[in-house]
């Protein structure tokens, strides 16, 4: 069976989705994800387009990664400087990782009017480019940008790129669609040819601009391809990537392909639901595979075929990819994921228990009110807990208030928290500033219980998400604030739901810190 290498560009070509915008800590949280998941490859930017990439290679030398390798992204050397000398060069051997994808002009419309070189200096600078990073990582990849729109305007310019590719090195050629507007048919017989012509491995990047990035990965797989590179639910540009959620499935169980395992790919909807909420976006319910919709059945003749025969309107067993088969009158789904929460949280708790259906009820519940728990692993994991009576109280709320002050036009609001806290008999009253109400909160809310719990001290709050979840109301509407927590071990995500922010916020909070206190 053929192997296929996953490549996944969600910290980069994703992060080019319009209303995304990642901060370090979810780049490192998803890397950890697509990790767990059994991706090959994660590139996780451009360590010499921006800070927020120099700053995420540089924090992701910490990162443990089993699985997966860190990729680097960058272009070819600067036409007017060495490659040695090069700036964005020089950026992507800091970043420190075994593996760099380079991209480079195949299209001769690209080299004369963008980079506006001959073509001759383009094919030296790809070669340079490669020759130069082969001799200092396990492996360079050349991303051939524009290659099918390059190959279909002059067809042996495009071959000569990949010509200097392949004798600098490079250790795949990927043939890219950048524009998005190649069809199926013209991708597999583009690379059968370029398969015919190079005994380099090759790969496939497209893009989503014709609805048919998805078709255009499998079909150049089907001709020979063995590196897949999407994003994690299509995000990218305009319309986005190739979509790895509904690429891997249709790899792993159509055609048989050897690509990730049978339990990793099990793990499917919850990596979807993850970055979703790292996003901040909302979850796209008709998502195949991975999404609510894709096995809800309502009424009618489907509803009694599936209860008798599922296969009778799915087309695959929604267990395999972690979802879960619902009626949409009265929902049957969810005890099987909830069963595989607690084998993950490593509770030991007996899955066969009445209380996993009270579990299920309540999840319902709550998820009516708004609460998702993707991306808030750590309360779900105290819903479960409670529900099975591991878990403790810490501590009891007496009462907070916030007061925000502003002095005067063009200064800064002033934000300070009081608050009073009952840890068994005794009463602590303290009081904190900070930058926002939500913060100060934080603040005081830990500065009353470290005396009791110093090892609240290492906790920090990494990030805070707020969604609006009941459209057109306004300034009263429902709230979720997603909030990531951390110390020197280990990231945790917890969720609160109100129509007012800061009940949200610390209903989260008290989420935070209570897991932290659990754990130890």
């Amino acid at each position: 069976m053929q192997k296929i290498e996953l490549y996944d560009t969600t910290l980069r070509d994703g992060s080019q989705s319009e209303d995304i915008s990642f901060s370090v800590e979810d780049k490192l949280r998803i890397a950890e994800k697509l990790d767990d998941f059994g991706i090959h490859y994660i590139e996780g930017g451009w360590p010499g387009a921006n800070p927020k990439d120099a700053e995420f290679f540089n924090n992701a030398k910490k990162l443990k990664l089993r699985n997966a390798k860190l990729v680097a992204f960058g272009s070819t050397h600067h036409a007017a400087h060495k490659v040695n000398e090069d700036l964005n060069i020089k950026a992507l051997l800091s970043a420190k990782t075994p593996i760099v994808t380079i991209f480079g002009k195949t299209w001769d419309f690209h080299v004369r009017e963008a980079l506006r070189v001959s073509l001759e200096k383009n094919l030296e600078l790809i070669y340079n480019t490669i020759a130069y990073l082969k001799k200092k990582h396990e492996k360079v990849f050349f991303d051939a940008e524009h290659f099918f729109d390059g190959y279909n305007a002059n067809p042996e310019y495009a071959m000569k790129a990949l010509e200097a590719a392949v004798s600098a090195g490079t250790d795949c050629l990927v043939l890219c669609d950048t524009n998005g507007g190649t069809l199926p048919h013209t991708i597999g017989n583009i690379v059968e040819r370029v398969g015919r012509t190079f005994k380099t491995p090759i790969g496939i990047h497209a893009h989503n601009d014709s609805e048919c990035a998805v078709a255009n990965s499998i079909i150049a797989v089907e001709k020979g391809a063995s590196q897949i590179q999407g994003t994690i639910n299509g995000l990218g540009e305009r319309c986005g990537n190739a979509n790895l959620m509904s690429v891997i499935p249709n790899l792993k169980l159509k055609l048989k392909y050897d690509c990730i395992t049978d339990s990793n790919l099990k793990k499917l909807k919850d990596v979807s639901r993850f970055v979703t909420e790292i996003s901040n976006l909302r979850p796209f319910k008709r998502q195949p595979y991975a999404g609510d919709s894709a096995f809800a059945h309502k009424g009618g003749i489907h509803v009694s075929a599936i209860q008798r025969h599922p296969e009778t309107y799915e087309h695959i067993r929604p267990d395999l990819v972690g979802n879960y088969q619902r009626v949409l009158v009265s929902d049957l789904g969810g005890r099987s994921n909830i069963i595989r929460k607690i084998k993950d949280f490593k509770l030991k708790v007996d899955p066969d228990s009445p209380k996993v259906a009270q579990i299920v009820k309540q999840l319902k519940e709550l998820e009516n009110q708004g609460f998702q728990f993707e991306g808030a692993e750590a309360s779900f994991e105290l819903l479960i807990k409670k529900t099975f009576g591991l878990h403790r109280k810490f501590f009891d709320l007496a009462g907070f208030r916030l007061i925000v002050e502003k002095r005067k036009e063009g200064e800064d609001p002033i934000s300070e928290a009081t608050i009073m806290v009952k840890v068994g008999k005794k009463l602590e009253h303290t009081a904190a500033t900070g930058h926002g109400p939500v913060n100060a909160l934080d603040n005081a809310l830990r500065k009353a219980l470290e005396k009791f719990y110093p090892q609240l001290r290492h906790v920090k709050l990494l990030d805070y998400k707020v969604r609006v979840l009941t459209a057109g109301a306004g300034t009263g509407a429902k709230v979720r604030v997603l909030i990531e927590s951390g110390d020197e071990l280990h990231k945790w995500g917890t969720v609160g739901v109100s129509e007012n922010i800061i009940e949200a916020s610390y209903q989260a909070l008290v989420d935070s810190i209570e897991y932290k206190l659990l754990r130890g």
